[in-house]
């Protein structure tokens, strides 16, 4: 009966057998191999190409010390590259650890340089240069949609980042070879709609060339070349969506006289770090007149008098009117560590943003700090402005540690402070 099982199978036309083969990784695809004559060149004929040392090497532990098993591994990829032929890739992943040869490794990548039928690339290797010139290695994916890269060092030239056909963008790079000669990043890429971007900024963005981005992930780290940041920054201006990092907020206080107007934002995500500053704050949200939806993970930061009127940690007279102005109306704050600045700040943000109808806050569930709330949720706050004279409010308090008056206390706080900031300018 087995055996009958297996001639169905292995009756099955070779583009069916070809499609079942592309739902496995790489390797166990070229140990079906071993089956029978027929199944022998079968793993050539997928059209995905999945090579990641960690399912090759790390079955045991310590198997990648072992002698010979490195020089294996790579072996065995010389020999599935050498046997795809004339195959169409649709797919190709490459992940290497250390201990893999560089210079190998990008043979590998280069010998697969014209892929026409390809589609998604994904590199995740420690050293990898990819190129001398990533807009010629790029040009080889005519169709290509998702490229996705991590652990990058970009060798030492002017790089671009080209396709007429690319999507989605991700790159986890860990800078320049030499820090003292600094390179250039350009972005030309007219149908991307995603773009993820993690790197040390580069001296210099020549070309942006992002028309239809809809999202944008930003993870500067800081270095000393920062002067040109604000060309990608201006690259950005037609995204719906933005996240950016705690060392991201602060490398845009560089370009806050340059800040383009962000039309088309709807919704802002900002990591804060209480040893970074707020500097762009002010100038970011005046910049986003159709903005909706405002999400702060963390509110403590590095308080300086450049924060403007997005804090009240320093008292002046004239802080600006970025939150006055700002037409946000969900206001979602992260890792709430229930400390009195925090809560100060809350009440300011209800007091200063006019359109605001909702605010959730979510506690912090891993902070060492007994004082910190661990819940998942403290407390919801919906105010409705259902008529020029009426105002209500509704508390909403969802807990399990925390005690029916703590939460309260907080709550009653912020609304009393919504409350009397409104009928002060009703009446």
């Amino acid at each position: 009966m087995g055996a009958e099982k297996m001639d169905r199978i292995g009756s099955l036309p070779e583009e069916v057998l070809s499609h079942i083969l592309s739902f496995l990784t790489t390797k166990e695809a070229a140990i079906t191999s071993i089956l029978s004559k027929r199944w022998r060149n079968l793993f050539t004929l997928v059209p995905n190409l999945d090579i990641d040392d960690s399912v090759f090497l790390n079955p045991e532990e310590g198997k990648r010390e072992r002698d010979g098993i490195l020089q294996s591994f790579m072996d065995f990829v010389d020999r599935v590259l050498a046997l795809q032929g004339d195959t169409p890739i649709k797919k190709f992943s490459l992940k290497c650890k250390t201990g893999i040869d560089t210079d190998r490794v990008n043979r590998w990548i280069r010998t697969n340089t014209f892929l026409p039928m390809l589609k998604t690339l994904s590199f995740e290797s420690k050293w990898i240069l990819l190129c001398d010139d990533l807009e010629v290695f790029l040009s080889a994916f005519p169709l290509l949609e998702e490229f996705y890269m991590a652990d990058i060092e970009w060798p030492e030239t002017d790089e671009s980042v080209s396709s007429q056909s690319l999507r989605k963008l991700t790159i986890y790079a860990c800078g320049f070879e030499d820090f003292q000669n600094p390179m250039s990043i350009s972005f030309d890429t007219p149908k991307l709609v995603y773009l993820e971007y993690s790197d040390f900024v580069a001296a210099d963005y020549p070309k942006v060339n992002l028309p239809n981005l809809a999202e944008a992930v930003l993870d500067f780290k800081v270095s000393l070349r920062l002067g040109n940041v604000w060309k990608l920054v201006k690259g950005l201006r037609n995204v719906n969506k933005l996240f950016i990092s705690a060392e991201t907020l602060e490398v845009l206080s560089l370009c806050c006289e340059s800040m383009p107007v962000f039309n088309n934002l709807k919704s802002l995500h900002i990591i804060c770090d209480a040893d970074l500053g707020w500097q762009a704050m002010p100038a970011l949200l005046r910049n986003c007149p159709h903005l909706e939806t405002l999400i702060l993970k963390g509110l403590l930061h590095h308080v300086t008098d450049k924060c403007g009127d997005v804090c009240d940690c320093i008292s002046r007279e004239d802080k600006g009117r970025s939150l006055l102005s700002c037409p946000v109306k969900k206001l979602e704050i992260r890792e709430f560590q229930g400390t009195v600045r925090e809560k100060e700040m809350i009440r300011h943000f209800l007091e200063s943003f006019p359109c605001l109808d909702d605010m959730e806050v979510y506690a912090n569930q891993n902070g060492n700090d007994p004082r910190n709330v661990e819940v998942n949720r403290i407390y919801k706050i919906v105010a409705y402005k259902v008529h020029v004279v009426e105002v209500s409010t509704e508390t909403v308090l969802q807990s399990k540690t925390m005690s029916q008056s703590q939460m309260e206390e907080i709550s009653s706080q912020v609304i009393f402070s919504y409350i009397k900031q409104t009928i002060t300018v009703l009446s």
